[in-house]
């Protein structure tokens, strides 16, 4: 509901800003590090299981279809919902409220200033640690396959903890690299080549597979996954008790998998983020991964059941107890079957990589309070204590242990989540009515007068020199007689140019608890329409570029073009956003949005 309401067009940054990375990249970025490893462990082997030992073996009539309803259900809205929230919520405060990029800033309507009290500390090391288990779990489901993929093409001989650990060590130390490199140099790269290689694997298995079946599979499937979607969210096998183990094991267990991913994910979708709106984000995020979930699981999950039944004559479901190889043996049914598990082994340590970098980035970032250059050994300590707790665990009981910590940590941010659900909503409303406050009365438009200079004004296109002009006759004489009519009434004003490394000048009134007032007026370079300059009845254009003042303010908001104003008129602009600023900061119930954060 919140992206078609009338909030789903508030961005995540200021009015102005557009997004940092291209929807592909974006997207790339967030599939890699929310579920690469899980699907291509789960792609095969969460079907079949399904498929061999139903929920209610006794009263399933189509074990396929409901094996694929199954897996659509784990794989589907629900995680990617637990996944949106979080960093929905962490990219709102940071971007929008200028606060740091954390989980304990998403409780700041309630909690204000004591977020960086050590209640804040707490909901940030229980942050950390279930980032922690959850990426180590992932990284485990990584390392056991890669292991049994290995075995199977005859490069290594057994599975064993030797073996898996010099695989964790090695990957590890890759993705410590990726992680120094950065998100444009690494991250960014190794998703995208990742998501590449997952569209030519699925498309192969389409072509090569029952192309047909799996297609009407596919559209079957969504329908029966949005029609069962209300009884699949509530059904807990209240009344079913031959139902509840596979319950636990599978539904339960995903959920706390989710929660325990929850942080690392949304943080990350938070930092790559900036920019996009919310209506954009939450669709993009909601329904881009889970559609390509979708295909995924039917053309791998349905594949092999179809090729078990009339192909395989049930020796793929014989090894749906063995997930670690049930993937390569399903592409052992088709041409070319030594490549494609060279490149379903590829995938594997690429999603490794880049599930370890991003993860090793995001707790370095919440362990050292967000700050943007930190040193380089703590990115090479995250990752090395990562892979000796991943072999620990594995050494402890496996995959068991590892999903039973999953299962511990979760528990403790799946009551933080529901905080920053209603934090959000609180946040929203502050934003929805400081966006809605009426500009108070004390602006003035123009009367007309003096129109012939307008008129000729309209017809000229700024050059640099123009604008130049304009900033020393009229700019600056007003600010500089609003800055002594301020003094004489005791307020201190400063005249300022040159910031944000654009031409500009700005009128600031520093506050020592509530963000400063600022009224600036910079240049900005716009490109003029080929429709304008080749109209032969149009002003005359000698170049294709002008250059505009547009105002810029406290808050963010999209400035406006003032290169039509007088002294006088500059002057009354700028009383009226001020009258806007103290009428905004004398109402408590929107005074919020202006508390500096910083000097909290």
């Amino acid at each position: 509901m919140l992206a078609f309401s009338k909030m789903g067009h508030i961005r995540l940054g200021a009015d102005n800003s557009e997004p940092q990375y291209g929807f592909f990249s974006w997207i790339a970025m967030l599939f890699a590090a929310g579920m690469g490893i899980g699907l291509m462990y789960y792609g095969v082997a969460e079907p079949m299981s399904h498929y061999v030992s139903p929920a209610l073996p006794t009263t399933t009539v189509n074990p396929a279809k409901d094996a694929q309803l199954a897996t659509f259900f784990h794989w589907g809205l629900h995680a990617w919902g637990i996944f949106g929230i979080t960093g929905l919520t962490l990219a709102y405060f940071s971007f929008r409220y200028k606060l740091p990029l954390a989980v304990r800033s998403g409780l700041y309507p309630l909690l204000r200033h004591r977020i960086n009290s050590p209640i804040g500390d707490v909901v940030d090391v229980f942050t950390l640690v279930s980032t922690f288990f959850g990426i180590a779990t992932s990284l485990s489901l990584g390392v056991v396959q890669l292991n049994a993929g290995l075995k199977h093409l005859g490069i290594l001989n057994e599975n064993n903890l030797l073996f898996q650990s010099i695989i964790i060590v090695i990957v590890t130390t890759a993705a410590i690299g990726s992680a120094v490199a950065g998100m444009n140099k690494g991250i960014k790269r190794l998703s995208e080549l990742n998501i590449l290689m997952s569209i030519v694997l699925v498309l192969f298995v389409l072509a090569l597979g029952p192309t047909t079946f799996l297609f009407s599979a596919l559209s079957e499937g969504i329908g029966n996954y949005i029609n069962q979607f209300a009884d699949l969210s509530f059904k807990t096998f209240a009344f079913e008790k031959e139902g509840r183990s596979w319950f636990t094991n599978w539904t339960v267990m995903y959920w706390a998998w989710w929660i325990s991913w929850a942080p690392f994910v949304g943080l990350f979708i938070a930092r790559i983020s900036r920019g996009r709106t919310i209506r954009e984000y939450i669709l993009a995020v909601l329904f881009v991964p889970s559609l390509f979930i979708f295909l995924w699981m039917t053309v791998f999950g349905n594949g092999a059941i179809w090729i078990d039944q009339h192909q395989a004559a049930g020796s793929l479901s014989a090894l749906a107890g063995d997930a670690d190889t049930l993937l390569f043996a399903f592409f052992e049914q088709f041409p070319l079957s030594t490549p494609l598990c060279v490149l379903a082994l590829i995938m594997v340590i690429i999603f490794f990589i880049t599930s370890a970098d991003s993860g090793i980035i995001v707790m370095n970032s919440i362990a050292s309070g967000n700050k943007s250059n930190t040193p380089l050994w703590q990115n090479i300590f995250w990752g090395f204590l990562l892979a000796i707790i991943s072999i620990s665990l594995l050494s402890a009981g496996g995959i068991n242990s590892l999903q039973t910590m999953t299962l511990v940590t979760a528990l403790p941010f799946g009551f933080i989540m529901l905080i920053l659900c209603f934090c959000l909503f609180k946040a929203l409303r502050t934003d929805e009515l400081y966006r809605l406050s009426n500009i108070p009365y004390g602006s003035r438009s123009w009367d007309g007068r003096h129109w012939p200079e307008r008129l000729q004004q309209i017809l000229t296109f700024s050059q640099k020199q123009d604008i130049i002009q304009f900033f020393t006759e009229k700019v600056r004489p007003a600010f500089e007689e609003l800055k002594d009519k301020l003094s004489q009434n005791g307020i201190d004003a400063h005249i300022e140019e040159g910031q944000s490394g654009k031409f500009s000048i700005e009128l600031t009134i520093p506050h020592d608890k509530i963000n400063n007032f600022r009224y600036g007026v910079a240049v900005e370079k716009h490109t003029i329409s080929n429709y304008l300059i080749e109209d032969e009845n149009t002003p005359d254009v000698k170049t294709g570029i002008q250059y505009i003042p547009v105002t810029y303010y406290s808050d963010g908001r999209a400035g406006n073009d003032i290169q039509y104003l007088s002294r006088n008129e500059i002057i009354a602009d700028v009383l009226r956003e001020y009258e806007r600023y103290l009428s905004i900061i004398s109402d408590d119930n929107k005074s919020i949005f202006f508390i500096d954060k910083k000097r909290i």
